[in-house]
């Protein structure tokens, strides 16, 4: 089965995938699973797990799966920082928190210009230690992901926290559901998935010394359900979410191929010893996949 598990699209995804390699199945018993993270100094991984209200936690020495938080408040997107500590989305709590060393949380941000966030998404770490976010109202539309309530903002953002004062300002205020985000190596781009347009676009800004954004031209359209979450390789690749599985595109949007899957896909990130295990939440599930190509990452965060 493992040649049927992709895609080719371009003759150029035969170096980013061995077809010989096919996709594992490591967990199945989620309701909407998300927001991957891969901790290397303890060889596991922590994902939501949003509508059952839990975060859960893979371990890649055992291959066994534990609850690591719950109630998680909704927790959606997560990350690590570049000192090893988890950062969060919350949906029920509509802010963003850091899991310290000592495991008691710090909140970052819930509010803006004294109005409380919609329901904070997903979430990124710069090398200067500014934290970038994203918040659609998922969470705040029904009691299904969240608590149901008015949006007190206006609007769905995509919101940067500087990383001397901790103030929050929004970076891009022209999304319909800003969603997953990430930068290529170098910093100077900031890749933003917008999943409440149809076809949902992934867009390409810019980024300034002092963090402020411009451009933001679309890049590419998903041709089969929505962006969401997704992750660079070091070549600057693109691994994106979408209905029908992993998207993989060319920096400059040419889609490439695709790691097929029966669930639609939410998000993945780069994990385990040489950063060249795909793993994937979709839907019910936690995917993974090794692929001959690494993953843009440094604890979590993007790298130089």
């Amino acid at each position: 089965m493992a040649a049927a598990d992709y895609q080719m699209i371009d003759e150029r995804f035969g170096a980013c995938v061995r077809e010989s390699a096919g996709v594992d199945r490591l967990f199945e018993d989620g309701r909407w699973c998300e927001g991957p993270a891969w901790f290397p100094a303890g060889r596991y991984l922590v994902w939501s797990d949003i509508p059952n209200d839990r975060m859960l936690r893979w371990d890649e020495t055992t291959g066994t799966v534990g609850v690591f938080r719950s109630p998680s408040r909704y927790s959606n997107g997560n990350t690590v920082d570049r000192q090893g500590r988890l950062v969060s989305c919350e949906h029920g709590a509509r802010q963003v928190t850091r899991t310290e060393h000592d495991g008691s949380l710090t909140v970052l941000a819930d509010r803006h210009d004294g109005k409380r966030l919609n329901s904070p998404n997903d979430v990124v770490v710069h090398s200067d230690g500014s934290i970038w976010f994203t918040d659609p109202s998922y969470g705040i539309e029904s009691d299904y992901e969240g608590y149901q309530a008015e949006s007190e903002i206006g609007g769905c953002h995509v919101y940067r926290i500087d990383p001397a004062t901790g103030a929050t300002r929004i970076v891009a205020d022209d999304f319909d559901h800003p969603n997953g985000l990430a930068f290529s190596a170098d910093e100077r781009t900031l890749y933003v998935s917008d999943s409440g347009l149809s076809p949902s676009p992934m867009r390409s800004f810019a980024v300034a010394d002092d963090g402020s954004l411009s451009g933001g031209d679309i890049l590419m359209e998903c041709d089969t359900g929505i962006f969401d979450g997704f992750r660079l390789d070091v070549t600057g690749r693109i691994w994106t979410s979408a209905g029908d599985g992993v998207h993989c595109y060319e920096p400059d949007g040419t889609l490439l191929g695709k790691v097929r899957l029966p669930e639609a896909v939410a998000n993945v990130t780069f994990g385990g010893p040489r950063g060249n295990r795909l793993f994937i939440c979709a839907t019910s599930s936690l995917y993974a996949v090794l692929l001959p190509v690494r993953g843009l990452v440094t604890l979590g965060a993007q790298s130089r």
